[in-house]
Formats: C-alpha cells, sequence, structure tokens
C-alpha cells in the first residue's frame, strides 16, 4: 500500500469510527425521546453563535489539553494513568493552599509559583502510582483508580474542614469551598466579558515543550522506548522503571498543573465539583489526538465544544446532559477500533488488493525470491527466477552439466 493510498485508507477508516459513533448517539438520543436533529444541531453548533460560547470552549479545553498531555507520556512510556482525576484534585489543593498562605507575595512570583506547587502536588500523587508499579509490580489501573477515591475524599475533607471559608461557618451555610485566592494570584482575562485567561498560553507552551521532550531528546526516545516494548529497552540497556516513574512523575504534574489553571483561571477558589470528570475526559481527549501533542490541541477543542453543547441540550433540547457522556463512550469505542484497522498490516494489504481488483488494475508482479513468486520450491526451473535472465540462464546451464550434457562437450574439447 503506497502513501496516497494509505493516507486515503486512514481517512475512510476515521470518517467510518466518527460515523459509527455519532449512530451509537443518535440511538442514545432516540431511547430518551429527543429530537436527534436537533441534539447534534445543538452540540456541535449552539456554542459557535457568539464569542462567549468560542471563549468557553476554549476554556474548558485549556484543562482538558493539559490533563490528556500529561496522559499521552504516560501511555506513550507503556504506562496507563487512569488517576488524573484525583492527581488534578490534589494539585488543585496544593495550589489554593499556596496562593492562600502567601496573600502578599507580587503576582510576578505568587502565580508561577501557585502554578509548580499544583503541579508538584500532582507530580506526588502520580508519582506513588509509578512507584507501586516500577518497584512493587502494582497494577497501574488499580493503583490510580483507588488513588482518585482517596484523593476525592481527602479534597472533600480539608474543603468540609481546615480550608472552609470561616464566613460559611458564621452564616451557617456550610458551602464547601475555600476562601478567595487573593488577587495577585488570578490569571489574567484576556478578553473583557469572558472567563478566557493567560492559561491558554501555558497549554499551547506545554504542548510544545511535550513534543519536543517526547521526540527531540534522548530521555523522550527512552521513554518510549520503554513504552513500544520494556524487554528490548532493557536489553538496550535503558533502565524502564526510572522512565516508568518519570512518566507518572511528569503525567501527574500536568493534571495538577490543570486544576491550579483551573482555579487560579476560572472559579479563584477550591469548590466541590471543580474538576468536572476533566481526568476521565482527558483520558479520552488523548486517545481522539492519536497521543500526539498536534492532534490533542485540536481534540481538546473539540471535546470542550461537546461539553459545553452538553449543558446547552438540556435547556434547548430536552436531552440529559450526561448523555453526551454515552456520546463520549462511542467516541473511545471508535477510536479503539479505528487503530486496530489502522494499525493492521494484514487487513492494509487485502484493503489494496481488494481495490486493485475492483478498479481493474493489475497486481504488481511479485519480487525475485519472494514467497509469491516460489509457491513451489521444487519446481524448474526456480519461478524465482522468472525475472532474472542471467540467473535462468546460468541455472539451465548447470542443469545441463548435471545431465550429463556439458560432461561431452568437455571430452569433445579435450
Amino acid at each position: 500500500m503506497n502513501k496516497s493510498m494509505k493516507l486515503a485508507y486512514n481517512t475512510a477508516i476515521v470518517v467510518a469510527a466518527a460515523a459509527a459513533a455519532m449512530i451509537i448517539g443518535a440511538i442514545v438520543f432516540a431511547a430518551v425521546g429527543a429530537d436527534i436533529g436537533k441534539a447534534y444541531t445543538v452540540i456541535l453548533t449552539e456554542p459557535l453563535k457568539d464569542m462567549m460560547g468560542i471563549t468557553e470552549i476554549v476554556v474548558r479545553a485549556i484543562p482538558l489539553s493539559l490533563i490528556a498531555l500529561g496522559i499521552a507520556i504516560a501511555f506513550r512510556s507503556g504506562i496507563l494513568n487512569i488517576g488524573a482525576e484525583g492527581q488534578m484534585l490534589i494539585g488543585i489543593l496544593a495550589s489554593s493552599a499556596t496562593a492562600i498562605a502567601l496573600p502578599d507575595m507580587p503576582k510576578i512570583i505568587i502565580v508561577p509559583l501557585a502554578v509548580l506547587a499544583g503541579a508538584a502536588g500532582g507530580a506526588l500523587w502520580g508519582g506513588l502510582a509509578g512507584f507501586l508499579k516500577a518497584r512493587l509490580g502494582v497494577n497501574e489501573i488499580l493503583s490510580t483508580v483507588m488513588l482518585n477515591y482517596i484523593a476525592a475524599q481527602f479534597y472533600t475533607f480539608l474543603l468540609r474542614g481546615p480550608l472552609m471559608d470561616p464566613e460559611e461557618l458564621v452564616t451557617g451555610s456550610g458551602t464547601p469551598q475555600t476562601v478567595r485566592i487573593p488577587r495577585q494570584a488570578w490569571l489574567d482575562r484576556i478578553i473583557p466579558g469572558t472567563r478566557l485567561h493567560t492559561g491558554v498560553f501555558i497549554a499551547l507552551a506545554l504542548a510544545v515543550l511535550v513534543f519536543f521532550l517526547l521526540w527531540r531528546t534522548s530521555v523522550g526516545f527512552r521513554m518510549r522506548a520503554a513504552g513500544a516494548e520494556a524487554k528490548a529497552a532493557r536489553y538496550a540497556g535503558i533502565h524502564v522503571e526510572r522512565y516508568l516513574i518519570l512518566a507518572m512523575l511528569l503525567s501527574g504534574a500536568f493534571a495538577g498543573m490543570a486544576g491550579a489553571v483551573e482555579i487560579l483561571g476560572v472559579h479563584r477558589r477550591a469548590i466541590e465539583g471543580v474538576s468536572g470528570g476533566y481526568g476521565f475526559t482527558g483520558i479520552v481527549v488523548a486517545l481522539f489526538g492519536g497521543l500526539h501533542p498536534a492532534g490533542i490541541v485540536p481534540a481538546s477543542l473539540f471535546f470542550g465544544l461537546l461539553l459545553l453543547g452538553a449543558d446547552m441540550t438540556q435547556r434547548l433540547a430536552d436531552v440529559p446532559a450526561n448523555m453526551v457522556l454515552v456520546l463520549q463512550g462511542a467516541i473511545i469505542m471508535a477510536i479503539v477500533s479505528a487503530r486496530q484497522f489502522m494499525n493492521n498490516p494484514y487487513v492494509q494489504d487485502k484493503v489494496a488488493r481488494t481495490l486493485l481488483r475492483w478498479f481493474g488494475k493489475p497486481e504488481p508482479p511479485a519480487p525475485p525470491g519472494s514467497i509469491e513468486a516460489c509457491p513451489d520450491p521444487s519446481d524448474a526451473p526456480s519461478p524465482c527466477l522468472a525475472d532474472d535472465p542471467e540467473a535462468l540462464a546460468k541455472l539451465q546451464a548447470q542443469a545441463a552439466v548435471g545431465s550429463g550434457e556439458g560432461t561431452d562437450t568437455t571430452e569433445a574439447q579435450r
């Protein structure tokens, strides 16, 4: 399959997978009695009708892209990080506590410090799962999922206890939230009247950084080698366990940074439900983006559109917002299925030959020495040499010598 045919094949697979996901979503919308056309119209077009909607898509895409970049690092290194939700919560706690504890710090210091504190909190939580995997052989899926529950309970305990806003205790409302973060720790808004903040530049810069880390440095090469084939990497002298821990530290740091940016740029205080399921949606974004920064950035925008559209469907199309989770699940199934077809060389070859038959083009001749050219090694003269006249003549001369013709000629010459 040549490059142009392979590009067309991959494009067809992606289109078919997207169509399958849309069909599954349509079935679900029909099952709840919704207008399918109206539901899809609201999800895909309503958020794009004004500047507020467009900026809200980007606001949701910022934490998604950061989490997805961390997920890509982990997955490329051969470890499955399912704990971004918990890592994000720990990052929110670390970032909020840092900003609240240092109210008199100038903006140029407190903002980077709060973001780095969030990254450190997420790295600590992710590195714990990496250590358990590398040193004790604990399955990372189990450990990261369990750590999600621990982080969620710890987050709730602090918001309802040590970190609760004292005003909530005075008024008796008991809303689980921290005091408002000092103004100098806020990320600046880019467009007045919207929630779009400078965290978008952090996300874009880190996308470029991840690309250079994984594909332009020796450390990134070793991480990808460990993820592609651990045994071969060990044979080549790569300390696989060390890079597993490093991958989870970086992956957790990106999730924690996503929490810090969300708090400093949007909510300005830690509240319950602030993660919004970003940790799990980020996994879908990473897979949808092909575990590559160039794909993750547009994929995060697309899922930002889905999340915002889901909120609007509840008002405008009488569709429960949770139904969009089903659509996300269908997209995951479509992605996994598409990757299986795109990465299977046998299927690619079969499709290529089928297309050549359909369009009346002859199949390319088998190269000399290949299995296709030599179906039966006992054939004489060998079909492997059918396209090599010199080798065929030499074989025939050897056959003549073996039959005695060459001997008679030699005696006559003597």
